[in-house]
């Protein structure tokens, strides 16, 4: 591996707004230390892609602030990161899907803050287009998978659909039911 790590000229690090801090920091002194080089990454080109607005690290029973210190935002690397945005949802673009191009529109606009929040209860409210909600699990269930026993064994059928939640509690539960 360190044969590699030395070969390497650029590293590619997908989802990396998941990651510990100090998990970078590593990379940078594994890398000083490989290359026998004292410049940042050993003078190795670190591609860092993700979404900041999507998910932290995750630190079991901390708080907000412990998972804000971890980020990469908060290493003394941050400041040598040359930031760049795509701007092209390249999955709308090739698919040429309208209903796909406003789900996408209005996940930036959750995501950048843009929304109104309900002054009662603090939350966001969601355009009547934006999903289907359900009042219960069952219900839940036979939307996302209607006629599930019919379609257990379609392999096409079953990767066009999934339920996400938060916890692996709640997936498991879930899964059991379904």
């Amino acid at each position: 591996m360190a044969k590699v790590l030395v070969a390497s000229k650029v590293i590619i690090w997908d989802e990396c707004t998941m990651a510990h801090k100090r998990a970078l920091e590593a990379l940078d002194r594994t890398l000083k230390d490989l290359r026998n080089d004292s410049r940042c990454f050993g003078d190795a080109m670190i591609l860092l892609s993700g979404d900041f607005r999507q998910t932290l690290p995750v630190i079991p029973k901390s708080t907000v602030a412990d998972e804000i210190n971890a980020c990469l935002k908060s290493s003394n690397l941050w400041r040598y990161v040359k930031k760049l945005q795509l701007v092209t949802n390249m999955r709308v673009a090739l698919v040429n899907d309208t209903s796909a191009e406003e789900f996408s529109k209005q996940l930036l606009l959750i995501g950048n803050g843009r929304v109104a929040v309900e002054e009662s209860s603090g939350l966001i409210a969601f355009p009547s287009n934006f999903c289907n909600f359900v009042s219960s699990k069952d219900e839940l269930i036979n939307e996302v998978f209607p006629n599930i026993i019919a379609n257990h064994k379609n392999k096409k059928w079953l990767s066009e659909r999934a339920i996400l939640a938060a916890k692996n509690k709640d997936v498991n539960d879930l899964n059991f039911v379904i």
